[in-house]
């Protein structure tokens, strides 16, 4: 792993999960993490849902464009964590992955995004404590 760990977020539309996951990654993590998140299916924008959701603690991911899932992504990164995406996620040896199980917010009010966006939080804290700990190590 390289000094600064990079990280793939991956949903199927990468419009709500990943990109919340993103979201809080880059805000607590700062440039300790590199970020990225893609889909195997982008959607044409951000679930408006999850971006109310992130704006309620502070964190803007209005800007945010659903990317597409490439093999160059995948390569790019050291950890690949998948957000219900199944096998369509392409998987290479050194990687480390990682299967989030969180419900999908597409279609979802803001009252049923909440919690998911909770949950996301929580995963992400104990992944930044994780491999920043990991890179001090080194």
């Amino acid at each position: 792993m390289s000094t600064t760990p990079k990280v793939l977020f991956v949903c199927v539309h990468n419009a709500g999960r990943s990109q919340m996951a993103a979201g809080f990654l880059s805000a607590l993590a700062g440039d300790r993490i590199e970020v990225r998140s893609a889909g195997s299916a982008p959607a044409g924008q951000v679930n408006p849902a999850a971006v109310e959701a992130m704006a309620e603690v502070g964190i803007d991911i209005s800007a945010e464009n659903p990317k597409v899932l490439t093999v160059d992504a995948v390569l790019a990164s050291d950890v690949v964590i998948t957000m219900g995406c199944g096998d369509t996620c392409p998987v290479f040896p050194g990687k480390s992955y990682r299967d989030w199980v969180l419900d999908d917010p597409a279609g979802q009010g803001i009252d049923a995004v909440r919690p998911i966006r909770d949950q996301i939080k929580v995963k992400v804290e104990a992944l930044i404590a994780e491999l920043t700990s990991q890179t001090a190590a080194h």
